[in-house]
């Protein structure tokens, strides 16, 4: 598979992925991608985002300003 910015190969790596959800800020890090080795274009598959969805799902009722949560460890 090559990636869609620059064609470059792609690698299996980690990311840190972040949102904010009503003035907080959620981080989960060691998220699985795919990852550009020539550019650094990250992409998620279908599968990571729903547990990523899932993992949001658990936090959202219990933040106050700012969570960061291990993707390995809450998935």
């Amino acid at each position: 598979m090559t990636c869609f910015i620059c064609k470059g190969n792609l690698e299996q790596s980690t990311t840190t992925y972040m949102t904010d959800y009503n003035g907080c800020y959620i981080i989960i890090k060691n998220v699985p991608c795919t990852k550009c080795t020539q550019c650094g274009e990250e992409y998620l598959n279908g599968v990571t985002l729903e547990k990523i969805e899932k993992i949001l799902g658990k936090f959202k009722s219990i933040l106050t300003e700012i969570a960061i949560v291990d993707f390995d460890k809450a998935a």
